[in-house]
């Protein structure tokens, strides 16, 4: 504890590290404010009503991203979602499109114009779905168009106009947050309203569990419970951390009096190189074939509905971690370019011992990708469908999404990657790191400069 006190002092005695965390907390706040405002033109006695309309399925999914402002009908309602849809469209024509390939690699000026690009993408994806949050929402209030105060033209334009807004400042304030504050600012939002809804679950699980005459199970229960929840954060840290260090070597070089390279570097390559977008992806396509039954009236009651209905049933969870398998392959071979990789060990006269530069060394890192990819997926797939058996333990449905999933991963990414910023500043400043011993490293590794 005593240690803990001084790191926080050795914090605020650092004047940029102080100021960055006070905006970043400042920004914070004003988002989750801007979360609680609904949108004009509502009744406010219909405003009740609209808390169970996003309990499940994929609307439960982005209603957890944006702390709860999606069943709010909040002025923030889509969040910084389309910000993410657009920045992983950008990410994936970056591996198909020359253009944007090209202004990925042109340094500073070429990031600017993919952001402006990933902005105007932004603009466009928040205008699509708008008006069907709409209309979802108006099919959801008790007396539909009648529970508004103004006629429903005039509220869907209005409205239209207030939901785009809403996502640019939110894009706006995490984009903030990355340039000057800590951490970086898009996670931090979805973080944060991941976060939103941890207390009020947790309270539900304690009332269940210390419920009379409702076999909750008591005290004993609910701290087995929570040993479970830390090994398994303390797993997910593990898959997020884990990398496979393949050793460089440097050619030296002589320039003047002075000797550059001959030093040995490490590629980190990530046993989860593909983060949690597997999850996304295949939660994405998992709700397919659900809505487009629904769309044609197909039958609800058939084994097919049933079974992929159920979100913790047997059948659609070993589908999940199928598709999470095939997802994570297929995102590595898109984000870990091998051929490039070696390009560029060779192009800086670098090279990996006993292989051979260029083809041969391109082998080598696919076949090693390859290798550690199989137990990251693998891992990746049970950590995504823990929840499901959270739930057959016997925990609360919404306690049970912080067992694992794409909200678990998503924190445990958040608050290393932070506290590596945080640490990184005390480093800097020869103060004493977040640690006695290791050095927390995040989602990125020093060793990736070696490339």
């Amino acid at each position: 504890m005593k240690n803990f006190l001084e790191t926080l002092r050795n914090i605020w005695k650092i004047e940029e590290l102080k100021n960055r965390i006070l905006l970043t907390l400042g920004l914070v706040a004003i988002y989750r404010l801007g979360s609680q405002v609904a949108l004009p033109g509502i009744d406010s006695a219909s405003l009740t009503a609209l808390q169970d309309q996003s309990s499940g399925g994929l609307l439960g999914l982005l209603n957890l991203f944006t702390g709860g402002a999606f069943a709010r009908a909040s002025i923030m309602a889509l969040g910084i979602m389309p910000y993410i849809s657009a920045s992983i469209v950008i990410q994936l024509l970056g591996m198909a499109v020359p253009y944007i390939q090209k202004l990925q690699r042109e340094g500073e000026s070429g990031r600017r114009k993919v952001n402006n690009i990933t902005r105007m993408l932004t603009i466009v994806i928040a205008g699509a779905q708008a008006p069907g949050y709409i209309a979802n929402l108006v099919s959801q209030l008790p007396n539909g168009a009648e529970s508004l105060t103004m006629g429903y033209g005039m509220f869907w334009t209005l409205a239209m106009m207030v939901l785009i807004t809403g996502t640019i400042f939110a894009m706006w304030l995490g984009e903030r947050i990355t340039d000057k504050g800590i951490g970086n600012g898009i996670s931090l939002l979805i973080m944060v309203g991941i976060i939103a809804s941890l207390p009020a679950s947790f309270i539900q699980e304690i009332e269940s569990k210390f419920a009379i005459g409702a076999g909750g199970g008591g005290p004993l229960v609910l701290l087995v419970e929570m040993a479970l929840l830390l090994i398994v954060i303390m797993l997910s840290i593990l898959l997020v951390q884990g990398t496979r260090r393949i050793p460089v070597q440097f050619a030296k070089r002589v320039v003047g009096n002075r000797q550059y390279g001959g030093v040995r570097q490490y590629i980190p390559l990530k046993v989860n190189a593909a983060g949690v977008m597997p999850i996304i992806f295949a939660q994405a396509i998992m709700f397919v074939p659900i809505t487009l039954a629904g769309f044609s009236g197909g039958d609800q009651n058939s084994a097919f509905m049933r079974a992929f209905s159920d979100l913790y049933g047997f059948w659609y969870n070993l589908t999940f971690g199928l598709l999470i398998v095939i997802f994570t392959y297929f995102y590595t071979a898109l984000t870990v370019n091998s051929n490039q990789i070696a390009d560029d060990l060779k192009r800086n006269g670098g090279f990996i011992p006993g292989v051979k530069p260029g083809k041969k060394t391109a082998e080598f890192i696919d076949n090693i990708m390859s290798k550690i990819t199989l137990p990251g997926s693998l891992f990746l797939a049970i950590v995504a469908i823990l929840p499901a058996f959270a739930v057959t333990g016997g925990v609360n449905a919404q306690f049970a999404q912080f067992y694992g999933g794409t909200s678990l991963l998503i924190m445990v990414g958040v608050v290393l990657d932070t506290l590596q910023q945080i640490e990184s500043h005390l480093l800097n400043r020869h103060y004493d790191g977040l640690m006695k011993s290791g050095r927390i490293k995040g989602r990125s590794t020093t060793g990736a400069t070696a490339i």
